[in-house]
């Protein structure tokens, strides 16, 4: 899992290039804007089609990403119609869904990430696993078993 927020444009144009390395085996990220400041909520799209045109799934699907509104410790407004807008955003720009979040404050951080977990656990059950590829073993439980019990006299 992997965490992405918004940066300034000099940040976007210095380390925009390195963002394939820095997504290298990513199974799932957060894109993170600040409430305060619109221009990062400005960069959110970007970032979020830069993660689907450089991170694919092995089963050539995008990786589950989350919007998280941070510093709503800090907004001065609480518009009920923002919500909806927000989830329509969310629906049509690819994001499984947002949190106002506080990472100050500890609002929604947990929330947050338990239902990114989750989300990358249900895509990752309807991907193959590759049998063959050097990292894991898989054990036969019965023959564990059988092999663990003492042969000795």
């Amino acid at each position: 899992m992997y965490y992405t927020r918004p940066v300034s444009k000099i940040g976007q144009e210095r380390f925009g290039n390195m963002t394939r390395v820095y997504y290298k085996e990513a199974v799932g990220a957060f894109v993170v804007f600040d409430v305060t400041r619109g221009s990062t909520f400005e960069a959110v799209s970007k970032w979020k089609h830069d993660l689907d045109s450089k991170v694919k799934l092995p089963n050539g699907g995008h990786i589950p990403v989350v919007l998280l509104a941070n510093k709503c410790d800090q907004k001065k407004d609480s518009n009920g119609d923002k919500s909806s807008n927000m989830d329509q955003f969310c629906k049509e720009s690819g994001f499984l869904g947002w949190f106002e979040t506080s990472a100050k404050d500890n609002i929604n951080v947990e929330e947050a990430a338990r239902f990114l977990v989750e989300n990358i656990l249900i895509k990752d059950k309807g991907i193959p696993n590759e049998d063959s590829n050097g990292d894991t073993v898989k054990l036969d439980q019965e023959k564990v078993a059988t092999e663990s019990k003492s042969q000795c006299c």
